[in-house]
């Protein structure tokens, strides 16, 4: 059993349980600590929050839209963008934050804040020797372009038309010095940044800083917003985004689909409040779900396709599943990567296929970038909060837009009941980014 220190005194102020007196746990029999999530946050195309988006994404539902004019004469005029009036921003920051924040930054605050809230958590209130063990590790995979093509513009006119904010907004690394700054954290301050393994990334390495005794809470995540026109006009070149759907967006991002030609470009953050197993218990904190597993790998193969084996993403699964300390047969889902592309959907169902053998038909698959496009570097975070959603509610969210299946995997098309015959069900959720970088998270339901 697991050893711990007793917590002398405990005091609820509101929604907020606070320890007087920090809660250490000793290590576990494994000789590491657990850790579960216990908070979430999400700002997306489908919502302002996490339970709006899960609603949505359950009922296979679109947020993909078309483009505005001025997009015009780009090959693809489609996109998964915020309805930026209904966000309410001044709701949330100041004028000075909007001002000091790229819009990256501000939806991964706004996450923050959701994440915190459904946490109970208030770092008001918490001990000095708490916030010094509460870390941030929020990431960006690709900063605004049109931010620095606006700078540049503007110094034309004159270095003195240059904002003093103009470096501090790019900077990737801003979203974590936010966050901490605006609730006092001083524990871990992290950002990554592996283009669209991003959000993996950082909540695996959160969950390492918590598993290797270096914090007991970390809020861990990322935000991406660069939905701008040369933004897409790049994305064009590589030939990378969708461009036979631009007369019916709905249904322009359709992974594991035969008539796929693309990505559709998303934006929006989401965060996850992680947290020591011990230190949750003490507080009577909501457990959503647990991170059994952290696997990573590289492709060394080519900056912008995987290798035609897929021998990268089967890597990361299978570093992701040992580390878990579980059996290739225990795993009953995957969030897959998918993108809608015509080559990567393809290569990460071979992969999956050679991760699980004889198992893969009772291993349900599924990629939610149908609804919501895919957000580059916020894709894997957001992603990972509806596996523990999933994890938590019993629902497996599914693939829309599918017509005619192109991969030899179980897709789920339908919001479905997952299986309640287990003892625990356990996901894993992939990442995969140009540079051939690739992230595997396992997560499970907490038991």
């Amino acid at each position: 059993s697991h050893l711990r220190d007793h917590v002398n005194e405990m005091r609820v102020l509101g929604k907020c349980t606070v320890l007087v007196r920090q809660t250490r746990s000793l290590s576990t029999p494994s000789g590491r600590r657990r850790v579960v999530v216990t908070g979430s946050g999400a700002v997306t195309p489908l919502g302002n929050n996490g339970p709006d988006s899960w609603r949505r994404i359950l009922a296979g539902e679109s947020a993909i839209s078309r483009l505005s004019a001025e997009f015009k004469g780009l090959p693809c005029q489609v996109a998964a963008q915020i309805p930026r009036e209904n966000l309410q921003l001044d709701q949330h920051l100041t004028k000075s934050d909007i001002k000091l924040m790229s819009p990256a930054t501000q939806l991964a605050v706004l996450a923050a804040e959701e994440a915190l809230s459904t946490g109970k958590l208030c770092p008001k209130q918490l001990s000095e020797e708490e916030l010094e063990r509460f870390g941030v590790c929020v990431g960006m995979g690709m900063f605004d372009l049109a931010e620095v093509y606006g700078a540049w513009n503007q110094l034309q006119r004159g270095y003195n038309r240059v904002s003093p904010f103009f470096v501090p907004r790019l900077l990737p690394s801003m979203a974590c010095g936010h966050i901490s700054m605006r609730h006092g954290l001083r524990g871990p301050n992290h950002s990554v940044s592996t283009a669209c393994a991003t959000g993996a990334h950082a909540l695996g390495d959160a969950m390492r800083f918590i598993r290797s005794g270096d914090a007991d809470l970390m809020l861990a995540g990322s935000g991406e917003a660069c939905i701008d026109p040369l933004s897409i006009a790049g994305f064009c070149r590589l030939r990378a985004l969708s461009t036979a759907f631009n007369d019916n967006p709905a249904v322009a991002s359709r992974p594991f689909d035969k008539s796929r030609d693309g990505f559709v470009m998303g934006e929006g953050a989401a965060v996850l409040l992680l947290e020591e197993l011990e230190h949750a218990r003490a507080r009577g904190a909501p457990i959503l779900a647990e991170i059994l597993g952290y696997g990573l790998s590289g492709d060394a193969y080519h900056i912008t396709s995987p290798s035609d084996d897929g021998a990268g993403a089967t890597l990361a699964m299978k570093r992701a599943i040992q580390d878990a300390g579980i059996a290739p047969e225990d795993v009953t889902y995957v969030n897959a990567h998918a993108t809608s592309t015509p080559t990567g959907d393809r290569i990460e169902s071979h992969a999956i296929g050679r991760v699980f053998g004889a198992h893969t038909p009772q291993v349900r698959v599924s990629s939610t970038k149908g609804a919501h496009g895919h957000l580059l570097g916020s894709s894997g975070n957001l992603e990972a909060l509806f596996v523990v959603l999933a994890c938590a509610n019993n629902k497996l969210p599914p693939s829309i837009n599918i017509e005619h299946l192109d991969v030899d995997v179980n897709v789920v098309t339908k919001a479905t009941d997952w299986s309640a015959d287990q003892k625990r069900r356990v996901a894993l959720k992939n990442s995969f980014g140009f540079g051939g970088t690739n992230a595997s998270l396992c997560i499970a339901s907490y038991i």
